[in-house]
């Protein structure tokens, strides 16, 4: 029998080689797991003398077996693909998931988180818009965990927006662009505030550059209009755009105005959601593992429920470049007249 430390549900998913959601299946709703798994699960539950928490049992009084999931706009296709991985996450650990949409409105994220709270047994926040201090005062004594931004001491999973930042940045410059413009989201959007600090950063990086910031737009097709508009009078070559959403936007606004995309402009977006690569010119784009984003938050919410006293408190998930037909040389760049 272990002694030291009591066993969490994270030693007993290591011990057993198998995720923390099929611990809590095989423990819970064994006629969801194959019959070796289940056993492997039980066999490490049992040397490492785990207990699971009785909140996570369903051993207290009030408990649903329901998770809440509060996003800004189920329309974004950004935010369908991580809501499609919380759910087939929970699902999979025995748990129904509540899904509110805040319709892009800070005061009401913090109704819903009340309305939420009374239903749900922990809350998962992806890119909340309200203020921090309103989120930690609609949070305290709530099981919550956060998607793509850090709030207080809220354990969070983000993305690595500086690096996606930077591998845009190094594609670009690579083929020649030496005035590049970043069209960052909402005011009050975290990973778009994020973004432009990396632009920020990387400008310091690579004096040859000439970095101009365009402003914050609506994270909408339409909002890639204004952005495309002002990105022309800057006399950029290059622009980054905040989301896939804007950056296709930008694309059929410099259509409209006799622009070719990407011969005279090189356009890259953010997110690679699913029509980034059925349009033409296809979107170069920085992916983001949407779908695994949610379930890696289902799976730190479920930590949190089932009592683990080691869970970590921040993660960062990595990105990757994907470069389709959006960039290319820049008009008058001599790479651009080589046979």
């Amino acid at each position: 029998m272990a002694t030291g430390p009591m066993a969490t549900v994270r030693d007993v998913a290591a011990m057993a080689r198998v995720s923390i959601s099929t611990v809590s299946r095989a423990l819970s709703a064994p006629d969801m797991v194959n019959e070796v798994t289940r056993q492997r699960v039980i066999d490490a539950a049992r040397e490492l003398d785990y207990r699971p928490n009785p909140a996570a049992r369903g051993l207290r009084v009030g408990k649903t077996n329901n998770l809440g999931l509060l996003i800004p706009d189920l329309e974004n296709p950004f935010f369908a693909s991580v809501t499609k991985g919380v759910q087939s996450r929970a699902r999979a650990a025995g748990y129904a998931v509540f899904v509110a949409d805040s319709d892009e409105d800070p005061a009401q994220e913090i109704e819903l988180i009340g309305n939420l709270a009374t239903q749900v047994d922990g809350i998962i926040l992806a890119s909340p818009r309200a203020p921090s201090q309103d989120i930690l005062d609609a949070t305290a004594g709530k099981t919550v965990v956060m998607l793509n931004r850090e709030v207080g001491d809220i354990p969070s999973i983000t993305i690595d927006n500086a690096d996606g930042v930077l591998q845009a940045v190094s594609h670009l410059r690579a083929l020649g662009h030496r005035t590049i413009a970043y069209a960052s989201g909402p005011v009050h959007s975290w990973s778009g505030e994020e973004r432009r600090k990396g632009m920020v950063a990387v400008a310091e990086q690579f004096p040859d550059l000439t970095v101009v910031q365009l402003g914050n737009f609506r994270p909408y097709f339409s909002g890639g209009y204004p952005a495309a508009d002002i990105a022309v009078a800057s006399s950029a070559t290059a622009v980054i755009a905040y989301n896939d959403l804007m950056a296709l936007g930008i694309i059929d606004r410099l259509r409209q105005r006799g622009i070719s995309v990407p011969d005279d402009m090189s356009v890259v977006g953010f997110d690679d959601v699913p029509v980034a690569s059925l349009v033409s010119p296809a979107l170069t784009t920085i992916q983001i593992p949407l779908a695994g984003l949610g379930r890696r938050g289902v799976d730190l919410l479920v930590e949190r429920l089932e009592g683990a006293v080691d869970v970590t408190t921040r993660s960062e998930v990595p990105v990757e470049l994907i470069i389709r037909n959006s960039t290319s040389v820049p008009a008058a760049s001599p790479a651009a007249s080589t046979p």
